[in-house]
């Protein structure tokens, strides 16, 4: 019951934030943020704010200072919208997603090159010996063998 008011209470400070950002906050340093993902202590006092920003590492850098200075007056505008006692105090962490998404491709596309080399590789192989050698050949309008019979520990 306390996970989901916890989920509940991220959503909503997501939102929040999320408005508020798109508003803007006066500060030339700030890029373009986008939150990812809001995670509310159990004691719904602290509130890890996740977010990935679009351009450079310089780019990043500034960002990740204005929405430090700006905690507080993002703080104050979470608690307006936000009908509890106490407003949970924000942390902005950068969101790693891109990144990783960013490393798997290449392991990906890695991948991708791999499979068309031993595909390339395989087109003109042949077996080593016979193509089947566990395959015994059948005849022509013999009978396929019979099942062997069960006997189960009952009818015996």
């Amino acid at each position: 019951m306390g996970n989901e008011r916890q989920a509940r209470l991220g959503d909503r400070i997501r939102v929040i934030l999320a408005e508020r950002l798109e508003k803007g906050l006066r500060d030339p340093r700030l890029g373009f943020v986008t939150i990812t993902d809001v995670r509310v202590t159990g004691d719904l006092q602290h509130a890890s704010v996740f977010y990935t920003v679009y351009g450079t590492d310089e780019e990043r850098l500034s960002s990740a200072q204005a929405l430090a200075s700006a905690t507080g007056m993002l703080r104050s505008e979470v608690g307006k919208h936000l009908n509890i006692r106490l407003t949970p105090s924000l942390e902005f962490i950068p969101d790693a997603l891109p990144d990783n998404a960013g490393h798997i491709a290449d392991l990906l596309r890695e991948a991708r090159e791999r499979d068309a080399a031993v595909a390339g590789l395989a087109t003109g192989a042949s077996y080593a010996g016979d193509a089947d050698p566990y395959l015994k050949p059948r005849e022509e309008g013999a009978a396929a063998p019979a099942p062997a019979a069960s006997v189960s520990d009952d009818e015996a």
